[in-house]
């Protein structure tokens, strides 16, 4: 864990998660992704066990968080997804926080590879200003227009 003085900074696999700290991060994402964007789909999809979860915490609140998936093989990229920020801490810009220390964990762990997101098509101006470039036309991804972006290596 390393600490920010707004927020801390935690990386961890799945298995190291307590049952209270899951349902935490677990819950934020279906109250965003499912029920706030209106979006019916399996948010427990499968991915979670194969990813590192980065979370930004300020004491016992959950602030914001993202998924983080190591590159399939050499020469393929890192994956960053599920960017989430707490409806209860918006307005912080949090998700520029939580994007930087995702980018961050990724050039760490995961050198010379570029970072891949599949954006969704609103938010691609953002993640344009944090060095990803879109390399797909806009598609519908659970009813939702989204866009791919890759960050270059290093």
């Amino acid at each position: 864990m390393t600490a920010s003085p707004k927020y801390t900074v935690d990386v961890r696999s799945l298995e190291e998660f307590s049952a209270v700290e899951l349902y935490a991060l677990l819950k934020m994402r279906v109250d965003v992704f499912v029920v706030e964007q209106n979006c019916p789909y399996p948010e427990l999809d499968g991915k979670d066990a194969d990813a590192l979860h980065l979370r930004l915490l300020q004491g016992g609140d959950l602030l914001a968080a993202s998924r983080i998936f190591p590159p399939a093989e050499e020469g393929e990229p890192a994956k960053i997804g599920r960017v989430v920020v707490s409806p209860d801490h918006r307005g912080k810009r949090l998700g520029e926080a939580v994007m930087r220390e995702a980018i961050a964990a990724c050039g760490q762990r995961y050198p010379n590879h570029p970072i891949y997101l599949s954006a969704q098509s609103h938010l691609a101006r953002f993640y344009g200003g944090m060095g990803f470039v879109a390399t797909s036309e806009e598609y519908l991804e659970d009813g939702i227009p989204h866009v791919d972006m890759v960050r270059p290596a290093g």
